[in-house]
């Protein structure tokens, strides 16, 4: 257990993982590639985060109604 800690902590305190606003990522800016088609359509396509902030916004809520109904019954 110590050995996976310091190894946690050693990833995280390098200084190769950024927090952007979409989550934590190896790369200090987004890389979202925004454009226009050929028919006026704003698109824009994002590089996959190591951790996203909605997927554990998702998580907690999923955690948290999962609990919410097992104390209710």
């Amino acid at each position: 257990m110590k050995i996976l800690l310091i190894f946690i902590f050693t990833i995280l305190f390098s200084g190769c993982l950024y927090v952007n606003d979409r989550g934590i990522s190896e790369n200090y800016y987004n890389g979202c590639h925004e454009y226009y088609d050929s028919m006026g359509i704003y698109h824009k396509d994002c590089k996959k985060n190591i951790v996203e902030f909605k997927d554990v916004k998702n998580g907690i809520k999923k955690i948290y109604n999962e609990t919410k109904k097992a104390v209710s019954n």
